[in-house]
């Protein structure tokens, strides 16, 4: 004999006062789909000449997700034409269960969006109002950042030194090739077009002073740090962010460890260390390629560019683009860390917040750099 919960489903129909009792019982689980499934279209068609009708699902043994869906679809759709559907129950864990099935199955349908000044004025309101939680979530965040890596000055033991180590060698050791090769064709179109527009006036040779200048004060770190927020950036918000996802942050708290101090101290500080060198990397790759085309294109002899190259550049040229690329990295690892701990539950959540971090970081990037620019002008240094 089957026993109560494993019994097949049941509905028994009788008159009230002209209100349609049903009484249920059985289990209306997933185990039993097809009948409960039988059921759900007998007791549709009984409302629609009741108009009126009362579950009652006090005898039912076992109540799964999927009983708890199809009696709420079922109740819904009635409703929807014009029926009214009650259910009942005198077992509690029954009511907490349809209201939950009937808080994850409602989906509220999107306004109809109408084109004109007032949808234009709506949506520019918003974005204003994101961008204001964004700076605010930012600020906020830089404040854990900076506690973080106090909390790390004051007890050096909780300093993760092989975490460091590794996140170095991602990026400055594992991203150099590709800095380089990009560094070194962009020097080289720059110098090949620098040609042809200066030959025109008989000043082929001032395109050492133009590359040069060029590549050391904007172009090296500012190549350097959009392919690393593209890179390393990126890994870091999907790397975070699939940690938040299968709930490991939540475990490192409850262990008792800081997720700043453990996960986003070390990156940022690798960072700092590595895009300073990637950008004198890329400099270097971005002045031969220069080189080379001069040769070729110019007719301007590999000495002659380097001692052309040291009678303009100062040092001031130089220190320009490193000063700026541990700025440029901390923005970097800043708006990956606080995408990464925004990533819900969900693969399209990681996939959002990856590509909103790109975004932001390389707009940023542009920001700073231009901010700089207006500073050094300033200072004309």
């Amino acid at each position: 004999m089957a026993s109560l919960d494993t019994a097949e489903p049941q509905a028994v129909f009788r008159d009230d006062a002209g209100v349609l009792a049903i009484a249920l019982a059985g289990s209306w689980s997933a185990e039993c789909a097809p009948r409960i499934e039988a059921l759900i279209e007998e007791i549709g068609e009984r409302i629609k000449q009741a108009s009126r009708a009362t579950l009652d699902l006090s005898a039912v043994a076992r109540l799964d997700t999927l009983g708890a869906y199809v009696l709420n679809r079922l109740k819904t759709e009635r409703e929807e034409e014009g029926a009214a559907v009650e259910i009942v129950s005198r077992q509690p864990e029954h009511a907490v269960l349809l209201a939950e099935v009937n808080i994850h199955d409602t989906e509220v349908a999107p306004p109809v969006q109408h084109f004109g000044i007032v949808s234009v004025l709506v949506n520019i309101g918003r974005a204003v109002v994101r961008f204001g939680r964004d700076m605010v979530g930012g600020a906020m965040f830089l404040g854990e950042v900076i506690v973080g890596s106090a909390g790390v000055v004051l007890g050096p033991r909780k300093f993760r030194g092989p975490s460091l180590v590794n996140q170095i060698e991602l990026i400055a050791f594992n991203g150099a090739p590709i800095i380089m090769l990009i560094s070194f064709l962009v020097g080289c179109i720059v110098a090949q077009q620098g040609i042809f527009q200066l030959q025109q006036f008989g000043a082929t040779p001032f395109v050492v002073n133009l590359t040069g200048i060029l590549i050391l004060r904007e172009l090296s770190v500012l190549l350097t740090s959009i392919m690393i927020a593209g890179r390393s950036g990126s890994a870091f918000t999907a790397e975070i962010g699939s940690m938040k996802m299968r709930e490991e942050i939540d475990a490192l708290r409850v262990m008792g460890l800081d997720p700043i101090e453990v996960l986003v101290v070390p990156r940022i500080l690798a960072l700092i260390i590595s895009l300073p060198i990637l950008t004198f990397i890329s400099s270097m790759s971005g002045l031969t390629g220069a080189a080379l085309v001069t040769w070729l294109y110019g007719g301007i002899g590999v000495d002659t560019f380097l001692a052309r190259l040291q009678s303009v550049i100062t040092w001031q040229h130089f220190a320009v683009g490193l000063i700026k690329a541990p700025f440029m990295a901390f923005v970097i690892g800043l708006i990956a860390s606080i995408e990464g701990l925004a990533v819900k539950g969900s693969a399209e959540s990681l996939g959002r917040q990856v590509t909103a971090s790109v975004v932001k970081a390389i707009f940023m990037v542009i920001v700073v750099d231009g901010l700089f620019a207006m500073f050094f002008a300033s200072i004309q240094f």
